[in-house]
């Protein structure tokens, strides 16, 4: 299944990193559905040039992972008629306690972020995973500020419940590397510093390889670390039964 941004990515003019999570193929040779599930960066810059394109995909439900303070610095995505918002906040440390050092192993450091993650967002990970299994809901926009790191974590458990292969995970996950770069050129643009102000927006396909090899062993498989974040085995039903074709 080809899984190349060309393929699956939504161009807008004030989102870097929004593409279709659909496409690839899981369980039994199923394909997973498109137009259900997309990933993007924080969407509240949509101002009319992108307004009537977003609304063309008709987006029942965004999912937003940020942190209350990031959504009262940055706001929400503009009202849509018939959409509904969530901050399913995914609680973690703040990475500037741990600043990545140059030089170092950055899918190492990348992966060790994400398994912290894991084991403090249970709640917040169990409620998106919950929205997403949530046929009604559909279609869905989960994202975060840069769309790459909380919201390629949402997205890489769902596609492993789905039954997409790790190589094909990770190479989803690897995409945002190249949207990381059209951020970061709109961040100059607008004459902020970016060596200063972002994160790390560069996404090494072994930090998602790590961070799947290392959850299975800790918990035995993805279901199994859902069901400890509590999610239902019947979310997890629901979630194959409607995002599969």
């Amino acid at each position: 299944m080809d899984t190349s941004e060309a393929d699956r990515r939504i161009p807008f003019a004030t989102m870097f990193n929004f593409r279709d999570v659909g496409g690839h193929v899981g369980h039994d040779g199923r394909t997973v559905r498109r137009k259900r599930l997309y990933r993007s960066d924080s969407p509240h810059r949509i101002d009319d040039t992108d307004r009537a394109a977003f609304a063309a995909l008709g987006v029942r439900t965004v999912i937003d992972l940020r942190r209350p303070y990031e959504v009262e610095r940055d706001g929400r995505i503009p009202h849509f008629d018939g959409l509904t918002w969530h901050n399913a906040h995914l609680v973690h440390a703040e990475w500037g306690d741990r600043p990545y050092q140059p030089g170092t192993d950055l899918a190492r450091y990348l992966a060790d972020r994400y398994a912290d993650l894991a084991e403090t967002a249970t709640a917040g990970i169990a409620e998106a995973i919950g929205l997403i299994a949530d046929s009604p809901n559909a279609p869905v926009v989960v994202h975060c500020v840069a769309g790459k790191d909380r919201t390629g974590i949402v997205c890489a458990l769902t596609l492993s419940v789905l039954g997409v292969a790790d190589d094909e995970i990770v190479a989803d996950y690897a995409l945002s590397t190249e949207a990381g770069e059209r951020y970061r050129a709109w961040y100059e643009s607008i004459g902020r510093p970016a060596d200063l102000h972002l994160p790390v927006l560069t996404c090494p396909a072994e930090a998602m390889t790590y961070f799947l090899a290392e959850l299975r062993e800790a918990h035995g498989s993805v279901e199994g670390y859902l069901r400890h974040t509590g999610v239902a085995e019947t979310q997890l039903t629901a979630l194959r039964t409607h995002l599969l074709t």
